[in-house]
């Protein structure tokens, strides 16, 4: 997706400040997806192990990526690192991203909410058949307010 905001930003001369959190995946899904029973099957960047995806993180580099298409970037690791890069990325003339990577396995704590996410009805995998009925019976539980 960031294509979609560099490329044309770059002929058109408009600056955009682009803070890319690379957390090597699509965690935030994965963890809705394993909740799911599911495994979070294909929303981490890894090579295959097996059956899995649980081999080293696949080298996407979005920093140079960034700079393929024309933007200024920077990759930070640090608290310090991405303050001097912010401060950087405003002085800049064009489009930055500072790249930062994050931990695919940290989550938000709890928000005692539910997301009415629907599971599979029909599965041969216990995982999913467990998951199933737990949705069922935090559905029963919903309220409509409409």
């Amino acid at each position: 997706m960031m294509e979609q905001e560099i490329v044309p930003s770059i002929p058109e001369g408009y600056k955009l400040n682009i803070v890319l959190l690379d957390n090597h995946g699509f965690s935030s899904i994965g963890g809705l997806s394993r909740s799911c029973g599911n495994e979070g099957l294909g929303t981490s960047y890894r090579y295959r192990r097996g059956d899995k995806y649980e081999g080293d993180v696949l080298p996407l580099d979005f920093a140079a990526n960034a700079e393929s298409l024309g933007a200024c970037s920077r990759r930070v690791r640090t608290h310090e690192e991405l303050v001097h890069a912010l401060a950087e990325m405003r002085k800049q003339t064009r489009t930055t991203v500072v790249v930062v990577e994050t931990s695919y396995d940290q989550r938000v704590p709890g928000y005692e909410s539910w997301w009415d996410v629907a599971v599979a009805e029909v599965s041969e995998r216990e995982r999913v058949q467990a998951a199933r009925k737990k949705y069922e019976e935090a559905r029963s539980k919903e309220r409509l307010f409409f």
